[in-house]
């Protein structure tokens, strides 16, 4: 199916306005004609590069907890999940990583868990500031989920310097599918707002797939976005989980996926955007057509390679037996290969 030279002009229309309507996005969705979705993809990559270069930012993930309080559907450390091999790493362990980390070239530690109600305010505070008094050059990214404004002050002060919080959706029918009633897309949204008006460099996303989603729901993403205006974006295709309600459920997109990351990349050009370890999940090129579609940052694993297997947010996760190092220089070789850099500077947002 060949598009006419206005669909070409949809994307002139994206990158002037930096901005989307929603026939504009159905478009880009649904077009069978390569030729457009390449230009998409090429008018993402030169936006990123003119304001990062060809530099890819490296982040070190530790995954410090597999306990979670909620019960979202579609995750694999649900709380109902019983087949869950549960662990939580030392303030010991976790300094353990961030010494590899640190010797690897790593200046970006990422403390991603569940909601895990042992990690107290006071405790997730000590882990900060400890990280911080070793590696006072690194920047420190929590993403444990919705807190308190008071728990969220404090993290702040004790030295965390970014915050994950993925929306997962804007669009509150679509929330309601994923999510149990006890949550709420009100508080989640609010907890994003407050985190920027603290000061953080935020980060918000959404699966690409998730049952229920539609042009309507992504949409309402992209708004969201565009009226949270937030440092960074998080977005890999949904996949399921075996021990889930969604088990069944059809995984997303590679094709979906990298054109909402090149959209997104146009409406916010100076975003922070991850080619994420799902994205390589579904397609063993993933990360690379990420990069090529606009993203710009990469997350190698720094937890225990005893532990990876366990932090099982879906099915059949890569990476998870290599060592920091080996990731290191496999994720700094895949990216060479691409004509990109990876680099151990910090990866501010640049305004």
């Amino acid at each position: 199916m060949t598009r006419s030279k206005s669909d070409f002009k949809i994307l002139e229309h994206i990158q002037n306005t930096q901005n989307i309507t929603r026939e504009e996005l159905e478009v880009l969705l649904t077009s069978e004609d390569s030729s457009l979705t390449e230009e998409l993809y090429r008018r993402a990559r030169e936006t990123a590069v003119a304001h990062y270069g060809n530099k890819i930012y490296i982040r070190g993930l530790i995954e410090f907890t597999n306990y979670c309080k909620n019960n979202c559907y579609y995750c694999g450390i649900r709380c109902a999940n019983k087949q869950a091999e549960r662990y939580r790493l030392t303030m010991e362990q976790i300094l353990s990583c961030c010494e590899t980390g640190w010797n690897l070239g790593f200046r970006t530690f990422v403390l991603q868990g569940g909601e895990d109600p042992y990690f107290t305010d006071d405790r997730i505070c000590e882990i900060v500031r400890e990280i911080k008094k070793r590696y006072p050059e690194c920047a420190v990214t929590l993403s444990i989920g919705e807190k308190s404004e008071e728990s969220y002050q404090a993290y702040f002060d004790a030295g965390a310097d970014r915050y994950l919080l993925r929306h997962e959706t804007a669009d509150e029918a679509h929330y309601r599918k994923l999510h149990p009633e006890q949550m709420s897309l009100f508080y989640r949204k609010n907890c994003l707002k407050i985190l920027k008006k603290i000061g953080y460099q935020t980060g918000c996303g959404f699966m690409v797939g998730s049952p229920g989603q539609t042009v309507d729901t992504l949409f309402e993403d992209l708004m969201f976005i565009k009226e949270l205006q937030p440092e960074m974006a998080g977005i890999g295709p949904f996949i399921p989980h075996k021990d889930t309600p969604f088990a069944e459920e059809p995984a997303g997109t590679v094709e979906t996926t990298l054109r909402l990351l090149a959209i997104i990349r146009l409406i916010h050009p100076h975003i922070l955007l991850p080619s994420t370890t799902a994205l390589g999940t579904i397609d063993p090129k993933g990360r690379e057509k990420g990069i090529l579609a606009g993203a710009n940052v990469v997350m190698p694993n720094l937890s225990p390679v005893n532990v990876r297997g366990k932090y099982t947010l879906y099915d059949n996760k890569i990476c998870t037996g290599d060592e920091a190092a080996e990731c290191k220089a496999c994720m700094a070789a895949r990216m060479s290969s691409i004509g990109y850099e990876v680099i151990t500077a910090r990866g501010d947002y640049i305004k």
